[in-house]
C-alpha cells in the first residue's frame, strides 16, 4: 500500500459543513442532520492495517458494510413554553383597593384577583344613572317640528359621548375576553340607538309632511332620549364592572408583569402557544403587549393602597399544566419536519436529563434567525424527561433554553456504512472497497444520512469490505 503522509481527513456529508453557532453551553447544528443509531448489525472495524514509509507511519482502519436501522435527525434552539398564560393590569387610573391573591397562589378561570378604586369611572356611571331616572318625560318642544330637531341633534351627541367613553375605557383594558365583551357591547348599542335615533328623525319629517300626528313624534323621540340614557349607564357600569380583575386562565399567580429574559428582551407571548395558542380566550398575546415595567433587583408587583396608572400590570397568570416547546428550524431542513415526528430534548438547566417531545405545529410563516438567515417555529408537546440514572428529570419552567432533536426520517433494515467511509469528491459519493485483494473506489448512493452512520441506497451491499477511516491515504489499486 503507498504511504501518505498525511493525517486522516475524510469528508462525510456532516464534516462538509460543520457546525455553527450554539446554544447556551452546548453547541448545536444550524444547517446539518445527525444521526441517532436506533439498532445496527454488520459494521464492524474487524482489522487495522499499518505501514511505514520514509519513518511515517499510516493506518487504515477496516469494516464491513452491515445491515440496520438508522434515525436523521434535525438540531434546532428552542425553548420551553406554556400552554397559556395572561396578565390582568388596571384598566383606568386609580387605586389599588383590594389584592386578593398571593404570589405562587394557584387560580381558578374567573377568579377575582384585585380590585381598582377608579372615581372617575364611578362618578360617570353616577350620572349616567341619574339621566337615566330622568329620561323619558320629553314634552312637545318649543319651535316645532325645528325644536324636534334641536332635541334629537342634543340626544345624538349625548349619545356619541357616551359611545366614545365607553370605548375609551374598553381600549385600556388588557384581558382579551373582557375588553372583547366590552367592545361587543357598545357595537350593539350604538346600532340599536342609531336605528331609534333614524325612527325619531322620520317621525317628525312625517310631522312636516302632515301624515302623522304631534304625539307620534314626541313618543318616537322618547324612546330615543330613553335608549339613549339607558346604554350609557349600562357602558359607564360595565366599565366600573371591569374595575375587578379576574384570572383570564386557571394556572399560579405571578404579581407583576411578565419580566423580559436577561439579555433577550423576550416577551411573555414567547412563552406560549405551545398547544396551538393560548387557551381561556387570551389569544396570541394575552398580555395585550403589557410588558413588565420593573427592573432588575426591584419588585415589580404593586402593593395595596398603591396609586396605579391605566395600563399597569397588576397580576400574571400562567397555565402550566402541559408543557411545551417552540423550536427554530432552518429553512434548508424544515420541509424535513412533519406533524407528529418525535423527537428528544436537552435543557440547559437540567443537565444529563433527557425529555421526549412530539411535533403539533410547523408555522407556515418565517421568522428572521438571530444568525441570519429564514427560520420557521415548530411547536411540539413536551413530555416528562429522565435524568441519566433513570430518576425522573425536574419539571422544566417556561422560557428555559433546550436544544431539540428532531428525527425526520428514518431508514429501517437498510443497507448502512460508517460516515466516516465515505469519500466525496467533485459532488460524488465514494467508498473505498476491496476487490480482487485491492482497494477500489466505489461510487455509492445516500439514502438517510447522519453524523455516525449513513444509508447507502446503491454501490455496495452487506458484508463487503470497506475502509472506514484513513482514506485520504488509499490510492486505487493499493492492497489492504
Amino acid at each position: 500500500m503507498a504511504c501518505v503522509a498525511r493525517e486522516e481527513n475524510a469528508l462525510t456529508p456532516t464534516d462538509a459543513e460543520g457546525r455553527r453557532g450554539g446554544h447556551g453551553v452546548r453547541a448545536y447544528r444550524g444547517r446539518r442532520k445527525q444521526t441517532l443509531v436506533m439498532a445496527l448489525a454488520g459494521v464492524l472495524v474487524f482489522s487495522m492495517t499499518a505501514a511505514s514509509c520514509g519513518g511515517k507511519t499510516s493506518s487504515v482502519s477496516m469494516g464491513q458494510v452491515g445491515r440496520g436501522t438508522v434515525d436523521e435527525v434535525v438540531e434546532a434552539p428552542g425553548s420551553v413554553t406554556a400552554r397559556a398564560a395572561a396578565t390582568v393590569s388596571a384598566p383606568s387610573s386609580g387605586t389599588l383597593e383590594e389584592l386578593r391573591v398571593e404570589a405562587g397562589q394557584r387560580v381558578g378561570k374567573g377568579q377575582v384577583l384585585a380590585v381598582i378604586d377608579a372615581p372617575e369611572l364611578e362618578q360617570r356611571r353616577d350620572d349616567a344613572e341619574r339621566a337615566l331616572q330622568q329620561a323619558g318625560s320629553t314634552g312637545v318642544p318649543a319651535g316645532g317640528t325645528s325644536g324636534f330637531t334641536t332635541v334629537r341633534k342634543r340626544t345624538d351627541k349625548q349619545a356619541e359621548k357616551a359611545f366614545a367613553d365607553a370605548r375609551a375605557a374598553a381600549a385600556k383594558i388588557t384581558d382579551p375576553n373582557v375588553k372583547a365583551a366590552l367592545v361587543k357591547q357598545v357595537d350593539a348599542a350604538q346600532q340599536q340607538y342609531e336605528a331609534a335615533s333614524g325612527a325619531a328623525a322620520a317621525a317628525v319629517r312625517s310631522v312636516q309632511r302632515g301624515v302623522a300626528s304631534l304625539g307620534a313624534a314626541v313618543s318616537s323621540l322618547s324612546k330615543a332620549q330613553e335608549l339613549q340614557a339607558r346604554q350609557a349607564f349600562e357602558l359607564a357600569d360595565a366599565a366600573v364592572d371591569a374595575l375587578t380583575l379576574k384570572a383570564p386562565v386557571a394556572g399560579t399567580v405571578q404579581l407583576g408583569g411578565p419580566g423580559p429574559a436577561s439579555g433577550s428582551g423576550s416577551s411573555l407571548s414567547d412563552l406560549l402557544n405551545a398547544a396551538g395558542g393560548a387557551t381561556g380566550g387570551t389569544g396570541a398575546d394575552p398580555a395585550g403587549g403589557t410588558t413588565s415595567t420593573g427592573s432588575a433587583g426591584v419588585d415589580s408587583a404593586v402593593p395595596q393602597g398603591a396609586f396605579v396608572a391605566a395600563g399597569t400590570p397588576i397580576a400574571t397568570v400562567v397555565d402550566v399544566s402541559t408543557l411545551g416547546l417552540t423550536a427554530a428550524v432552518d429553512e434548508t431542513d424544515v420541509l424535513l419536519v412533519k406533524t407528529g415526528a418525535a423527537a428528544t430534548v436537552e435543557l440547559d438547566a437540567a443537565e444529563g436529563a433527557t425529555y421526549r417531545a412530539k411535533v403539533k405545529a410547523i408555522d407556515m410563516l418565517p421568522t428572521n434567525s438571530a444568525r441570519g438567515g429564514v427560520s420557521y417555529q415548530v411547536r411540539l408537546d413536551l413530555s416528562a424527561g429522565k435524568n441519566a440514572d433513570g430518576t425522573t428529570a425536574p419539571t422544566p419552567r417556561p422560557g428555559m433554553s433546550a436544544v431539540i432533536h428532531l428525527q425526520v426520517r428514518q431508514a429501517t433494515d437498510a443497507v448502512t456504512v460508517p460516515a466516516s467511509a465515505i469519500v466525496n469528491t467533485d459532488g460524488q459519493n465514494a467508498v473505498w472497497a476491496v476487490r480482487n485483494g485491492r482497494y477500489e473506489r466505489v461510487p455509492v448512493t445516500l439514502g438517510v444520512q447522519g453524523e455516525d452512520v449513513v444509508q447507502v441506497t446503491d454501490g455496495v451491499q452487506p458484508g463487503q469490505s470497506i475502509a472506514v477511516s484513513g482514506t485520504d491515504q488509499i490510492t486505487a489499486g493499493d492492497k489492504p
